[in-house]
């Protein structure tokens, strides 16, 4: 059996991106070297014959993935598996994130203006975000990040692939998202009419709740 075809088993049979050195295992005649060979010439077959798909490095790993020309007739078909929305919120709170990684929540609000502690907890149980680190400010606030399922659901193989701030559509790049995060960020705990937002990103007013200086 050819290398290629073993590396094309094994990624037509998997649901989530892999490595060179994953593939490998699949036999003891591939190595490294071997794979990326093999993926090579797979995207020259799948190109000349104008398949419906191709071979796509997504979040350090490969993946057979639909062309994206395609996407409309997949949508028709409930059968097929259809990657979940984010809300305007949700896509704003991840922009901040992904720039600016890694942040602390009372920055991302600093910035957003408005409590952000659903939005982040829903990016983090789209496993989109995830807890990086902690600060060195009052209290060691918890310092958050993109992983990889956020590379594979944008379709990124590293996060330096990101669009540049100014090719964002207009909705991520205005006033409060571009403008810079003072490095001495002090956040008053008597603000008046602090909005917040919940897990679906409606807006809420409560003006006796002001953002914490901690996680």
């Amino acid at each position: 059996m050819r290398a290629t075809q073993i590396v094309e088993a094994v990624l037509f049979s998997s649901d989530a991106p892999v490595n060179a050195e994953e593939i490998a295992r699949a036999d003891d005649s591939l190595n490294e070297d071997v794979v990326e060979k093999a993926i090579k010439e797979l995207k020259r077959v799948y190109e000349e014959s104008e398949r419906a798909f191709e071979i796509k490095l997504l979040g350090g790993g490969y993946q057979i993935v639909t062309l994206p020309a395609y996407a409309t007739y997949l949508d028709r078909f409930d059968t097929v598996a259809k990657s979940s929305r984010l809300s305007g919120p949700a896509l704003e709170t991840l922009a901040i994130i992904a720039y600016r990684q890694p942040i602390g929540r009372i920055d991302i609000e600093y910035v957003r203006g408005v409590s952000s502690a659903g939005v982040v907890r829903t990016l983090q149980d789209r496993e989109l975000v995830d807890v990086v680190g902690r600060g060195e400010g009052l209290g060691r606030p918890l310092l958050y990040g993109t992983t990889n399922k956020f590379l594979e659901h944008f379709g990124f193989s590293r996060i330096e692939d990101l669009p540049r701030k100014d090719d964002l559509p207009v909705v991520l790049k205005g006033e409060n998202v571009t403008e810079a995060i003072p490095e001495n960020l002090e956040v008053s705990t008597s603000q008046e009419n602090q909005t917040s937002e919940n897990e679906n990103g409606e807006t809420l007013v409560d003006p006796n709740v002001s953002p914490s200086p901690t996680d």
